[in-house]
């Protein structure tokens, strides 16, 4: 199978190397000193938990041309960065897409490709779960046995046979969810009030451990999020996920404490950008439902505020 990942960052770096592995024919694309790095060297991952390196050759290319077609397209990268993406994709013949990662605005994303595109473009969303950083050209990856969720927005995905195909030979497990639309915007609610919160503090996580009242504070802001995602009508997934923030405080704040003062907790943080645009996202949810976020306006403040 033909696959381009779209973007060599940790997640686009380790889902080249699952494909390289599950025998495809995998191309990735990336710019810069990071492409001259994957030319040299390959994708080059430090698996932080299994404690070894893996190398993967990969075809390396810097731009997509509108005649090369591939199986499947995995644009891999940050929120903010979608947008100027979208006009490259429906440019190109390959119909099968999948953005992968937080994505505050998936149907308009999905219609912008689908409207600009002159051959019908079926799309999927995924977010894989792992995380890492970029260390002297490698990565430095910690990964729970590699998955991603994947669903679509107008019910099952039309090829996920293609997708399961994808996967069938490595260990990497595929998660599809009935509502990922859903699913996405449950999942930002507590980025946007974890990160912010790591900013606040000088990204020092020791520091944002040992602040009672800032872990109460996140708690607090993440259950006003997810009160503004059901005023909407958005499903809350995972239930349990909300359960514990709303329900279970107690055990939230510990597990909040403890995971901060964990050493693998400094590769699960995001860009400044990101969590930015994300929270312009959440504001017109906001608006939208009329529920006030004291809490979570609070942090939004100290995220600007740390720029």
């Amino acid at each position: 199978m033909k696959v381009l990942v779209y973007g060599a960052g940790v997640w686009g770096s380790y889902l080249a190397h699952v494909l390289v592995r599950g025998g495809h024919d995998v191309t990735v694309l990336a710019r810069g000193k990071r492409a001259e790095e994957l030319e040299r060297n390959g994708v080059v991952i430090r698996h932080y938990l299994q404690r070894r390196t893996t190398i993967d050759q990969v075809r390396v290319i810097r731009t997509l041309e509108e005649d090369e077609g591939y199986d499947i397209i995995f644009v891999v990268m940050t929120y903010s960065d979608f947008p100027s993406v979208l006009p490259i994709l429906a440019a190109n013949r390959s119909r099968h897409i999948v953005l992968v990662g937080n994505n505050a605005d998936a149907r308009r994303m999905q219609m912008e490709l689908q409207n600009m595109s002159r051959t019908e473009k079926q799309v999927a969303f995924g977010f894989q779960i792992n995380g890492g950083r970029r260390e002297n050209g490698r990565i430095v990856c910690i990964r729970g046995g590699g998955q991603m969720v994947l669903g679509g927005l107008d019910g099952p995905i039309p090829f996920r046979p293609l997708l399961e195909k994808a996967f069938d030979t490595v260990k990497y497990k595929l998660i599809f969810h009935e509502d990922m639309d859903a699913w996405l915007k449950n999942h930002i609610v507590p980025i946007i009030a974890l990160t912010s919160a790591l900013f606040a503090k000088g990204g020092s996580l020791r520091e944002l451990a040992r602040d009672k009242e800032m872990l109460r504070q996140i708690i607090a802001a993440i259950g006003e999020g997810f009160d503004v995602l059901e005023a909407l009508g958005y499903m809350m997934t995972p239930a349990s996920q909300a359960r514990l923030f709303r329900k279970n405080k107690r055990t939230a704040y510990l597990m909040l404490k403890i995971y901060h003062l964990l050493p693998f907790s400094r590769f699960f943080d995001g860009s400044y950008d990101e969590i930015a645009s994300l929270f312009e996202a959440f504001g017109e949810w906001k608006r939208k439902s009329g529920i006030p976020t004291p809490r979570l306006d609070d942090l939004e403040r100290r995220l600007l505020g740390s720029r």
